[in-house]
């Protein structure tokens, strides 16, 4: 027999302005004993430098998170040009040097080059997997490790300061797995002069934004109080990128039993994705194929 989880059955979810100095996986530690919360993970990790949106699931919602983690994200960033690094930050060491400086001209023209579909190659000290090793593990181990170039959308990638010679700090909106440490160092490259990202700040990733987030130190204030739970957002927020169904009363019971079931839906397509609600509160999430909802992922009546 499983053993029972400790802590309590919540579920939604809690949006976080991670602070720089701590990893993802800690915050989402912090906010599970915080919550007293039997069940907790995030939607998309944030180098420990980095800063801004870290989005935490509690119990249901953990169902949802492929779908912020699918969803467009926005980043802030500062490259420094004239450097590069053996991780692409400060946290490596300078591998090369120029003393090249492009203009602004030339650095507008040059993000065009990194808009729309590309190929990125993440960087060697990563999370990605080579042969069930991670890049990072490797990399600090001494092995030359070769990634391959994995497809990238970027929806919009913009300078929006020039604060010196040596700083051009970013803007970029993109899809599912995009490093922005990649994107400086590529940009370096093609300018001529090398480069590698001083400061991160996600802005926002799906539905959520840092703006609203909460601070650690916040969290701690409020940590085992129902003004803490006052601050959870609703498990649904996580489906906001997906078309709604109505579930009638009579089809719950089935839905979460897993059998297709009828739903009533409006524009929207035979076999595609969608979450069906009854009284605003998602039952299931499958796809629509003549009328009923087959579903792949349910959720427990609260």
């Amino acid at each position: 027999m499983a053993r029972k989880r400790k802590g309590r059955d919540i579920s939604g979810w809690l949006v976080v302005d991670k602070p720089a100095g701590v990893t993802s996986t800690s915050v989402v530690g912090k906010v599970r004993w915080a919550l007293n919360a039997n069940k907790a993970g995030h939607a998309g990790t944030l180098d420990p430098e980095a800063t801004g949106v870290l989005a935490i699931a509690l119990g249901e919602a953990t169902k949802t998170v492929p779908y912020i983690t699918d969803a467009l994200k926005a980043y802030r960033f500062t490259v420094r040009l004239g450097q590069a690094t053996n991780t692409d930050d400060t946290e490596g060491e300078v591998t090369q040097t120029s003393d090249l400086r492009p203009d602004d001209a030339q650095i507008k023209e040059a993000l065009n080059t990194f808009v729309g579909d590309i190929m990125q190659v993440p960087p060697k000290y990563s999370a990605v997997k080579i042969d069930g090793q991670r890049a990072y593990k490797l990399s600090r181990a001494g092995e030359e490790v070769e990634i391959a170039a994995r497809p990238l959308w970027v929806e919009e990638l913009v300078m929006v300061d020039r604060p010196d010679a040596d700083h051009v700090t970013l803007e970029m909106t993109c899809g599912k797995g995009g490093y922005v440490r990649a994107i400086a160092r590529d940009l370096g490259e093609a300018l001529g002069c090398y480069g590698h990202v001083v400061s991160l700040r996600r802005i926002w990733s799906g539905p959520f934004a840092a703006a609203d987030g909460l601070s650690l130190e916040r969290i701690e204030e409020l940590a085992r109080t129902p003004e803490l739970d006052a601050q959870l957002r609703p498990l649904e927020d996580g489906l906001a990128d997906l078309p709604r169904v109505t579930c009638p009363r009579e089809s719950a019971a089935r839905l979460r039993n897993g059998n297709p079931a009828h739903v009533i839906a409006n524009d929207i397509e035979y076999g595609e994705e969608c979450w069906a609600a009854l009284d605003g509160r998602a039952v299931a999430v499958g796809r629509l194929m003549g009328g009923e909802l087959h579903p792949h992922r349910v959720f427990r009546d609260a």
